[in-house]
């Protein structure tokens, strides 16, 4: 497949590796795509596996509804929903393997909870469990870590500066955070199409529609980088008391940027819940 619909929306998906084998369903974070996961996919499809990685809501020309509201976390689960889906028509009730990163995490966490008998695993990258993340919030330096999350919610102004001078502040950002420039120019380039930033963004407008997120039974590993500026250590040791099930935590010598800056670990964390020698 190279995309499916829902809601009116068309999304992009790649779609990698042997058609019957094991899926694993790969969600990017912001400001990134799908090519965050590109050295991760070849590893995934060496060990027999089937990798999706879509380009969620807002970040194709496709799939950009204008309204804050349409970027609700319970909207971001039912595309991965209808993704599942259209991926496996004839096996609809066959679990796989859910990656997230950064605001593909949050997705992650949250169809994990409310969907516990789709997956079979999942593997979080860089994300605390909201939960953790909110508690953290009032008791750490995860309030500090987190100012621009209240910037992102001013109209307009975000989106000017960071694409002036042809997205160099946004690059330049993403640098400060640890991901080399190649990269960091990459997305720049990825959100200087019109309106991409701006949907991009809804994600984090969208906050005020926010629902809590349970907790989680589904076999959990979660890979975190000790030197991401993102995330205090409170929230990524409470996001433990947010899974029920098997739990592993994985600290990496990273920054947030996990899947681009440690792909092999991310490849080994995946096979290793797939049940595929790493």
């Amino acid at each position: 497949m190279d995309s499916f619909t829902r809601a009116g929306l068309e999304f992009s998906t790649g779609d990698h590796g042997p058609a019957d084998g094991d899926v694993v369903v790969c969600l990017h974070g912001f400001p990134q795509g799908p090519e965050a996961y590109d050295a991760v996919v070849p590893r995934l499809v060496a060990g027999g596996l089937r990798v999706l990685v879509p380009e969620q809501r807002g970040y194709g020309a496709r799939a950009r509804p204008r309204h804050r509201r349409d970027y609700a976390l319970p909207e971001l689960v039912a595309d991965v929903v209808a993704l599942l889906d259209a991926a496996t028509p004839t096996r609809p009730a066959r679990p796989v393997h859910l990656v997230g990163h950064d605001w593909g995490g949050v997705v992650a966490w949250a169809l994990a909870a409310t969907h516990p008998e789709r997956l079979a695993s999942l593997t979080v990258l860089s994300q605390a469990h909201p939960a953790a993340y909110r508690r953290a919030v009032t008791s750490s330096t995860q309030g500090l870590r987190s100012t621009y999350v209240g910037f992102f919610q001013l109209p307009l102004l975000p989106e000017r500066l960071l694409l002036a001078r042809g997205g160099g502040l946004l690059s330049a950002s993403l640098q400060r955070s640890g991901l080399p420039a190649d990269l960091a120019a990459g997305y720049a380039r990825r959100h200087s199409a019109p309106g991409s930033l701006r949907a991009a963004l809804g994600w984090y407008r969208a906050l005020p529609f926010a629902r809590p997120v349970g907790d989680v039974e589904v076999a959990t590993t979660y890979l975190h980088g000790r030197r991401d500026p993102f995330y205090a250590r409170a929230a990524v040791d409470r996001t433990a008391d947010h899974v029920r099930g098997p739990y592993r935590h994985v600290e990496l010598d990273t920054g947030h940027w996990v899947p681009e800056l440690a792909p092999q670990a991310v490849a080994d964390a995946v096979l290793s819940a797939a049940g595929r020698q790493p």
